[in-house]
């Protein structure tokens, strides 16, 4: 059965609308009793701290093989689905694309309402990875959506109609909302995105009745000729050099923001700094506080509380950025109240809740930057050349990190922290201060964003042999892994933990696995048709337990990666699953390929130079070397009607009012030509690739994927 959100629906969901049951109010004390509210997700991570364990066990690690799809929801969108549903009473809301809310009937499906702030479609600019949007908090009948261009939005929990709008972030900057806010105490907190499009990073709390801001921190200090907000900036400004202003400086709040209600505390998750290379951005050195930090503050006030600087100096994007859990563990012989962490450094960070200190900062995968911690000082060991410094480097983990934004889950039966690892290194190559040119509406990272020319071929086999990936399981109290479950590509999903021994995760390969909590062992598979990336939620309603999750590709770790995924793309859905449940879904047709224009004719050096303007200005969307996710258009199969318009798109803004920006500030007439000769060239490579047949091709693709091996062994040991 599927539920589109069409106009065809209008009257079905008016009906069931009217027909709906809405529960309690989601009140502070509620919340606060959320661990012992089984049936709901209320919040985020399901309850303040944030472990995204369900304590349901009616599907468990005994009966896990008789799950099947009870229904699925399908949205009117390939763009990415990052969200967490919220479930309360019956009803599960959640975000899609453009910052669309929508609440359904958890148990069917069906539809009860949508609602589309109208974000302008021209902002997609400023959202770094994609205009997705991870999910909404929830506040007596209220519900809170943060938009793409910066709003926060008061929803009535049972229309979907807007009841107030705030207008978090300056509109003429780069900021942008993906994240999910945050709401304790009568205040709803949200942050933003946009470090790399030169903006300075903040937190905000909101008056959940009103709207009202009631106050503002600031992650880093801004110009000292205007004045310090307070002590926290005026400290944090003696760890910067230079004009860091001039560039913004980044540490931006985008997603992780975690309320305390046991120390009465908020803990923010603060980005990377803007530019990345530290040496353009502070040159002459400091740690560039409060970059890549953990920060707590009053969540009344917000003032400063403390603080831990997981990455001091940040040249790596090494956001701090993930999310941040709350446990109550044994460590060392003694009960601790910590933070568990594991951000894109690579590192899982055990920190004290009550003033900061690290008790434990141990690599859950691939590390070079940093050979470990010392644990007098708290600071990492950097390891010589790492920084790429005049040379280039291959360091891990990558910018996209060993973890992103994907969920992990903490379980305080196993205690374990289950992480969707990333495996994966990058090489660094630096720009040099004097080189380095700030582009306002594109990503500034100083370094080069482009690299050696390679066939699709080749590129599709090294990303088979040389980034790697797990669902992973930390022992919290004994610092190392437990197990490893290895999936054969990159970028997969959150994970939700339960009392039946069992956590799941989907795929970007599109599979959604059960598996056991205590020893990795996976118990069952659902095909799901296309990539899973966010992380599931298990509800109940009438007594049955559902694992419920949102399927679809897009955002930055699939959008830029420039890997083929081998399932179709079918639009993004919600699916929820139960026990002995039948439902199916509907069959694919893999969609036919126009052959691509004529070449061209343009001299190789122009397409190389296309080729790397494509990489600066286009791949963080349309994938490296042209290889497309399939959430937006793949350019080597554009019918001939864009080909013919092609500098109109890119150039005058044809399509700018359906979310392709244009580019006429950065790129002339003759540039874009050269970047559509590189396109058309991938195209057609593409094109033979798909035409090839017999032995001769079978030889071809075992001598490249025999070299993609080798020199992913190669790398893999000398960066080791």
């Amino acid at each position: 059965m599927t539920y589109p959100a069409s106009f065809a629906l209008a009257l079905i969901a008016l009906l069931s609308l009217n027909n709906a049951t809405y529960g309690a109010p989601v009140s502070q004390q509620r919340l606060l009793d959320a661990d012992s509210d089984a049936d709901n997700w209320l919040s985020h991570g399901r309850t303040y701290h944030e472990q995204r364990f369900s304590p349901l066990k009616q599907i468990n690690d005994s009966n896990a093989d008789q799950l099947g799809l009870a229904w699925y929801f399908e949205t009117d969108t390939h763009l990415g689905l990052e969200t967490t549903p919220l479930v309360i009473d019956g009803v599960m809301y959640f975000t899609g694309a453009w910052s669309n809310a929508y609440a359904i009937d958890a148990k069917t499906g069906a539809l009860l309402w949508h609602f589309d702030p109208e974000v302008p479609r021209e902002k997609s600019i400023t959202a770094c990875c994609g205009v997705v949007n991870r999910g909404m908090a929830a506040w007596e009948d209220k519900l809170y959506l943060g938009t793409v261009d910066g709003r926060l939005i008061a929803l009535d929990q049972h229309t979907g109609k807007p009841l107030w709008s705030s207008q978090t972030t300056d509109p003429a900057q780069a900021y942008s909302i993906t994240g999910a806010p945050r709401a304790a105490k009568g205040l709803v907190f949200i942050g933003n995105g946009g470090s790399e499009f030169g903006t300075r990073g903040y937190v905000s709390a909101y008056d959940a009745d009103t709207g009202e801001m009631r106050w503002r921190w600031y992650t880093i200090p801004g110009n000292p000729e205007e004045g310090f907000e307070n002590e926290a900036m005026a400290r944090a400004a003696k760890t910067w050099n230079g004009q860091w202003w001039q560039f913004g400086g980044g540490g931006t709040v985008w997603d992780a923001i975690v309320y305390d209600p046991e120390l009465d505390q908020l803990y923010i998750g603060v980005g990377n700094g803007a530019p990345h290379n530290r040496r353009i951005r502070s040159p002459g050195g400091g740690d560039n506080l409060y970059l890549s930090s953990v920060v707590a503050l009053n969540p009344d006030t917000g003032d400063y509380l403390w603080h831990y600087q997981e990455v001091p100096a940040d040249n790596w994007d090494y956001t701090a950025s993930q999310q941040i859990t709350l446990a109550d563990i044994q460590w060392q012989g003694e009960p601790r109240k910590v933070i568990v962490h594991a951000p894109k450094a690579g590192f899982v960070y055990l920190i004290d809740r009550l003033d900061g200190q690290l008790l434990s900062a141990e690599p859950f995968t691939t590390v070079t930057w940093a050979s470990h911690y010392d644990m007098k000082t708290g600071r990492p060991v950097e390891v010589d050349g790492q920084d790429y410094d005049g040379k280039p480097a291959m360091v891990y983990p990558s910018a996209i990190g060993g973890h992103n934004w994907q969920p992990m889950a903490y379980s305080p039966l196993t205690k374990y922290l289950y992480i969707p690892e990333l495996d994966m290194g990058m090489p660094f190559e630096e720009i040099k201060a004097p080189d380095y040119k700030h582009l306002k509406r594109h990503f500034n990272t100083g370094y080069e964003l482009t690299q050696d020319a390679a066939s699709q071929r080749f590129t599709q086999a090294l990303l088979k042999y040389l980034p790697k990936s797990h669902l992973l399981a930390w022992d919290v109290e004994q610092a190392k892994v437990a197990w490893k479950v290895p999936h054969p590509n990159i970028h997969n999903g959150g994970i939700v933990a339960t009392a039946g021994n069992l956590v799941f995760q989907g795929t970007s390969d599109g599979r959604f696995l059960a598996v056991r909590a205590d020893n990795g062992e996976v118990l069952w598979t659902f095909h799901a048709q296309n990539s899973i990336l966010p992380g599931p939620v298990s509800y109940a309603v009438d007594g049955e337990q559902y694992i419920a999750v949102a399927v679809g590709r897009g955002g930055a770790l699939t959008m830029n990666t420039g890997k083929s995924y081998p399932t179709t793309n079918p639009n993004n859905r919600i699916m929820a699953f139960k026990l002995n449940a039948t439902a199916t879904l509907p069959p694919v047709s893999q969609p036919k390929r126009p052959v691509p224009p004529p070449k061209t004719g343009m001299s190789e050096a122009d397409i190389e130079e296309g080729r790397r303007l494509f990489d600066r200005f286009c791949a963080r969307c349309h994938g490296a070397a042209v290889v497309g996710d399939g959430s937006i258009p793949d350019l080597r199969y554009l019918e001939p009607v864009w080909h013919e318009n092609f500098e109109a798109v890119v150039l005058k803004g044809l399509m700018e009012k359906a979310g392709m920006p244009r580019f006429d500030e950065v790129l002339d007439e003759k540039q874009v030509k050269k970047v559509h000769a590189y396109v058309i060239e991938r195209a057609h490579e593409d094109h033979a690739l798909r035409q090839e047949r017999g032995w001769w091709a079978e030889l071809k693709n075992t001598v490249t994927d025999l070299g993609a091996r080798l020199l992913a062994w190669l790398i893999r040991i000398t960066t080791s």
